[in-house]
């Protein structure tokens, strides 16, 4: 297991490295407040760097196949943290030690659940009291079972999962715990979404499922047959396949097989470089129907797509660059400031208002014990840039609004953001409520 001890990251010819603490001590008196709207009256730094910080710790593939959305997680959670550490960190009585900075470290779990396990043993040890998960479904489902044990085993040494991307409906369901919060919408939730676009969509006749061959690809899959039949029975599906997770490097077969099915359109759930490689494929063997996806926003997806994506790749999420809004806006500048490098900009708000609500549970329990601030996490509500959301307590499911967005051509009606400097973006052509994504839940949770 591969354990890395700096939180510095490179942006531009600029590297931060520097330990974990220095830079929590570091924050509050040398960085600058992301934008002045966010800085607020903040505590004096000698008196917040003097406190034992609230260590945070990020498990995460950070090298491998999926290293690219790994660093992209860390780039928001550490912009997050400078945020809350700007304004002095979170707030607290002196009888439980005064102000306290929120301190990240980093581990790697190279994709796997052995690796993530001993990672989290691992952060454990170093004294995290928030474990930080999502890539992965499959993971995510094993640090809880792990936790649970753990903090049964151990109260004095209890730990927080909060859980950013990791949306297999069953995390908040059959397998809810009191220890784990989601703050992504689930898979059901963003497919539902999509449905209110294609639903509208009545040239489509035809779809082609396919997906990662794992638990959160999986219920993708399922989720969207089950839709498909209930919203647009009209439609076929010609094809409904899983594949490997992060291990075909040429898709090329499965590309052609979709061309050849005579689907109209793509839905799939597929991330990081298995979305990437996959749209690429189909624009190289010439298909010319429609993608439908839950993270087509970004990380090569629309560069490889190219014109042939224009008005074809469809993506949801729970915000998007392109959001109208001048809130919406200056956040969304204010991530590209602090991260220049185009490479750099895949920026997620539900980490943002994550960060938030842990700093606000911290602060409304007055004090650093996990179990209160699992009992205000309960009840967290935040905003951020005109955005927010509310913690739904019978099953910690984040409840907020969602975007659904097509991507078009960089200075297109609504499109004045591109992603990744590839000069498509993604125009936003539904908005969904929070009370309208929400779904019910069959939680049973044990609580203490």
């Amino acid at each position: 297991m591969n354990k890395l001890r700096s939180v510095g990251l490179k942006t531009g010819a600029a590297a931060l490295r520097p330990s974990v603490f220095a830079v929590a001590a570091a924050l509050v008196l040398a960085l600058a407040p992301v934008s002045a709207a966010w800085s607020q009256g903040a505590a004096p730094a000698a008196a917040v760097a003097q406190a034992k910080p609230v260590k945070v710790a990020l498990i995460e593939s950070l090298s491998g196949a999926f290293a690219n959305t790994g660093e992209a997680v860390y780039r928001n959670i550490y912009w997050a943290l400078e945020r809350v550490n700007a304004r002095g960190g979170v707030s607290l009585p002196a009888s439980a030690g005064g102000a306290r900075l929120l301190a990240l470290e980093r581990y790697d779990s190279k994709g796997q659940n052995e690796e993530a396990l001993s990672a989290l043993r691992a952060a454990i040890d170093d004294g995290a009291q928030v474990i930080l998960q999502g890539n992965s479904s499959a993971t995510a489902a094993v640090l809880i079972e792990a936790i649970n044990k753990h903090n049964e085993r151990e109260p004095g040494k209890r730990v927080l999962f909060l859980n950013y991307s990791a949306v297999d409906p069953i995390l908040t369901n059959e397998k809810c715990s009191f220890w784990h919060f989601r703050f992504d919408a689930h898979a059901d939730m963003r497919m539902a979404a999509l449905m209110e676009v294609m639903r509208e969509d009545k040239a489509i006749k035809s779809v082609y499922l396919i997906g990662q061959d794992y638990s959160f690809g999986q219920a993708v899959l399922r989720e969207a047959k089950k839709q498909l039949a209930s919203q647009r029975p009209d439609v076929a599906v010609v094809g409904d396949e899983l594949h490997p997770v992060g291990r075909v490097k040429d898709f090329a077969p499965y590309a052609v097989k979709i061309k050849n099915s005579g689907a109209q359109a793509v839905v799939t759930g597929n991330w990081g470089n298995d979305l990437t490689l996959l749209v690429k494929s189909a624009r190289e063997v010439g298909y010319e129907g429609s993608f439908y996806t839950f993270y087509g926003n970004a990380l090569g997806a629309p560069a490889a797509m190219g014109d042939a994506g224009i008005g074809k790749v469809v993506a949801v999420a729970d915000w998007l660059p392109n959001v109208p809004g001048a809130q919406s806006e200056g956040f969304y500048q204010s991530f590209r400031t602090r991260f220049p490098r185009p490479q750099d900009d895949y920026v997620h708000m539900r980490m943002q208002l994550m960060i938030e609500a842990l700093a606000q549970s911290i602060e409304r329990a007055g004090s650093t014990d996990v179990l209160a601030i699992a009992r205000q996490m309960e009840s967290a509500q935040v905003e951020l840039a005109g955005q927010g959301g509310s913690m739904r307590a019978a099953d910690h499911q984040f409840q907020q609004a969602l975007a659904v967005g097509v991507m078009d051509k960089k200075g297109a009606p609504g499109v004045k953001f591109d992603v990744e400097g590839s000069g498509y973006g993604f125009r936003v052509v539904r908005q969904i409520t929070a009370a309208k994504a929400q779904q019910p839940h069959s939680c049973n949770m044990q609580r203490y």
